[in-house]
């Protein structure tokens, strides 16, 4: 690689992979894939999503997938998430936040 071309800038994220997973908003999400480009560890994929995939549709949010023609976000590959919130500050229509996966350590634990 020579000095003037640029290297893929990975942000350096504060969490290994599959501490944070994206929750997409279906109502909200327009399909415009800016999740997809905007994410280092390939985490989403758009596609043409089934209506009867998404029975948590509102009025609203059946207009949206009709209109867009049933493109969608999906986090395919959530185990690679690394929390970086890209994704979220991408989204034009704010349908993407970051939740915590709990762990395998927390669910086996025993109460005290």
């Amino acid at each position: 690689m020579d000095a003037e071309t640029p290297m893929a800038v990975v942000p350096a994220c504060k969490h290994a992979a599959g501490v944070f997973a994206p929750v997409i908003d279906p109502n909200r999400c327009e399909g415009k894939a800016a999740c997809a480009a905007e994410c280092p560890y390939d985490v989403f994929v758009v596609r043409r999503r089934e209506r009867s995939a998404l029975p948590g549709l509102t009025l609203l949010g059946s207009v949206k997938w009709w209109v867009h023609g049933g493109m969608q976000a999906e986090a395919q590959n959530a185990d690679q998430c690394h929390g970086c919130g890209l994704c979220v500050t991408a989204c034009p229509e704010s349908a993407i936040t970051l939740a915590r996966v709990a762990s395998a350590n927390t669910e086996a634990a025993p109460p005290p």
